[in-house]
C-alpha cells in the first residue's frame, strides 16, 4: 500500500521523457544546423570559387604555353627559385622522373589531361590532387637526399596500378651544378 502524498510509480516516467524530448531537440537543432553550413558554403564555393584558381586548356597544353613538353621537369629559375612542372594523363606522369635539391624550396606546377590523377612523393607532406584544366601549385622542401616513388594516389582507370613517378632528391651543391648546365633537368635524358 503506498502512503498519502508519495509518488505513484510513475511519476519519473515524466521527467525522463521530458529530458529526451530536451535531448532529441537539441540533437535536431545541431544537425539542422551543420546541414544549413553545408549548403551556404557549397553555394558560396560554387558562385565564388578560391581567388588563387589558374586554368589552362588541356586540348593545346601540349602545343603552347607553360606545360609544353621541353619545359616539364624541374628548372632552376634565375632569381635561384626552383620550380617542377609535370603533367599527369592516364597511366603515366610526364616526365617519368624528376630531379630536386634537398634543404631547398621546391615549388611544384602540375594538372592533369583526361581524368582526376594525383599523387604523393614518398614520406613527405608534397601530396595534390591534379584534376584537368586545372593548374595544382604548392611549395615543399625535401630533408633527404636519395629516391622516393610517387604513385597516382586517385583511381584513374585500369591501368591505375602502374601508374608511378620516381623523384631523385640530389645535394644542393651537385643539383645547382646540373642546374646550371641544363635547362630542365630530369632523371631520363630527352
Amino acid at each position: 500500500m503506498t502512503q498519502p502524498g508519495a509518488p505513484g510509480p510513475h511519476a519519473s516516467d515524466g521527467v525522463a521523457v521530458a529530458a529526451e524530448r530536451r535531448w532529441a531537440v537539441l540533437v535536431g537543432i545541431v544537425i539542422a544546423l551543420l546541414v544549413a553550413m553545408m549548403i551556404f558554403t557549397g553555394l558560396h564555393w560554387a558562385s565564388m570559387p578560391p581567388s588563387r584558381v589558374e586554368t589552362v586548356d588541356v586540348r593545346t597544353l601540349h602545343l603552347r604555353g607553360e606545360f609544353v613538353e621541353s619545359n616539364l621537369g624541374t628548372t632552376l629559375g634565375s632569381d635561384g627559385k626552383v620550380t617542377v612542372r609535370l603533367i599527369a594523363q592516364q597511366y603515366s606522369f610526364l616526365p617519368q622522373c624528376i630531379v630536386v635539391p634537398a634543404e631547398m624550396p621546391v615549388t611544384f606546377r602540375a594538372t592533369a589531361t583526361d581524368t582526376i590523377h594525383g599523387f604523393v612523393v614518398g614520406k613527405t607532406n608534397a601530396n595534390t590532387m591534379l584534376i584537368p584544366g586545372f593548374v595544382a601549385t604548392f611549395t615543399t622542401s625535401f630533408r633527404q637526399t636519395g629516391e622516393q616513388l610517387m604513385p597516382c594516389h586517385e583511381y584513374c582507370g585500369t591501368g591505375h596500378e602502374a601508374m608511378w613517378g620516381r623523384v631523385q632528391v640530389l645535394p644542393p651543391a651537385e643539383f645547382l651544378a646540373k642546374a646550371r648546365s641544363a635547362g630542365g633537368l630530369a632523371c631520363v635524358p630527352r
